[in-house]
Formats: C-alpha cells, structure tokens, sequence
C-alpha cells in the first residue's frame, strides 16, 4: 500500500511537471532547469561522499554520462526557443549630420533615412522627395557641401539602383573629395560611443558590413565609409 500510494505521488508529480513544462515561459524554463540540474549533481556527490561510495563514483559517472548530453541538448533547444520567443533584439542605428543632411542607417536592415536640414527642401524627409527633387538636392549639396553629396549617392544609390544617374544631366558624375574623416565621423558611422573598445569596433564594422557591403546590393560610397571609420578608430590594424 505505501508503494502504491508512493506511486500515485510519483506520477502525479509528473503530470503536474509535464504540464508546467508545456505552458511555461521558455526563459524561466531554461533557468529552472539549468539550477535543478546543477544542485541534482551536487545533491549526488554529496551522496557518496556521505555513504564511502566514492569507489563508484566514476563508474555512476559514466552510466549519467548519456543522460547528461541528454539534458544539455534539451536546455540549448530550450535556451534557443527562449531566444526565439523574445523575437528580434532591439535595432541598433547610426546617425551623422551634415550641412545638408541628417541620416539614420538601421544596422539590421541597412535601410537609410533621413531629412533635409538646408537648402529648398528644408525639413522635408528624404522618403517624401520625388527622384527629381533629390537629384535637384544632390547638385546643390555637390555645389556647396561634398560630404552632403556623398551621402545622398549613397542613399540614391540604395533607393534607386546605379539608374538614377541616367536621369542626371550635363557632365558625367565625379565623385565628390569630403576631406579626411574625424573621429566623431567614424563613430557615429559606426553608431558608438565616445571610448568604444576594439572589439567594439570590430563588432559594429562586422554587423554594418553584413547588410551593406556592394555584393549584397549595398552602396560602395557607403561601404567604403563603414572601412575607412574602423580603420581610423583602429588605427588602421
């Protein structure tokens, strides 16, 4: 009778654990399992130490071993689903000024964006411009500010493809000389902070590239500054 009233308990418990284990939040999950594990283990140490049965702990080892992979396996899916159920980590962005210009890069995306600061177009956003209106932009920013006009290409060059030079007209187009970069420049190119550590730096170049290097249809203008902002802050290494 106590066996069987043993039994029942038992089996009870393990409805009661198979049933939080399918509604329970994956993050709590993973953590619950991760510490019931570990004072499982501890608690069975103990055990031998306690009874002189150190003899067979290598032996008890071995036999877990399986179950072990088993458990970990089981806690990496659930970490994973955790990972999963809390959805896209928040965007990261970098943001540069310049006379003509105010631009946001998304850097899951690569998407730019942007308003006008200067100029006919003043407080109009980029999106809201027809292509002729940008390309009457671009030769005022060519005119007067060449960093403004490198960053419009770029931007052009994402939202249209290399066809909107076609609709340019007079002399074919030069690339415009910005002058050297700051180091304010290359940080909010990268979207860092003030004192960024190396592997910071390396880390945001790294995620930049991913969505805007040329062979994935980013723009090479853009590409190049993403280069060139990592080796100014790294010191070219």
């Amino acid at each position: 009778m106590p066996y069987l009233i043993l039994g029942l308990a038992l089996l009870i418990g393990v409805l009661l654990a198979a049933k939080w284990y399918v509604n329970a939040d994956p993050k709590a999950l993973a953590s619950v399992l991760k510490w019931v594990g570990g004072a499982g283990l501890v608690a069975l140490f103990a055990l031998l130490v306690v009874r002189g049965q150190l003899g067979y702990l290598l032996a008890t080892g071995a036999a877990l071993a399986p179950l072990v992979l088993r458990w970990r396996a089981i806690y990496q899916n659930i970490r994973n689903a955790a990972k999963t159920a809390q959805g896209p980590s928040q965007g990261q962005s970098s943001e540069i000024s310049t006379r003509f210009l105010a631009m946001r890069l998304d850097h899951d995306t690569g998407l730019m964006t942007g308003h006008v600061r200067e100029g006919a177009y003043k407080d109009r956003s980029l999106e809201t411009l027809t292509q002729e209106e940008t390309l009457d932009l671009l030769a005022q920013c060519r005119a007067e500010d060449a960093q403004s006009a490198q960053i419009l290409e770029a931007y052009l060059d994402q939202m249209h493809g290399p066809d909107w030079r076609d609709a340019e007209s007079g002399e074919p187009h030069r690339p415009a000389d910005g002058g050297p970069m700051t180091r304010q420049q290359a940080l909010d190119i990268l979207g860092l902070g003030p004192d960024p550590s190396p592997e910071d730096i390396r880390e945001a170049h790294r995620r930049l590239m991913l969505v805007n290097h040329p062979d994935r249809g980013g723009s090479t203008y853009l590409a190049a500054q993403i280069n060139l902002a990592k080796d100014m802050l790294l010191g070219g290494k």
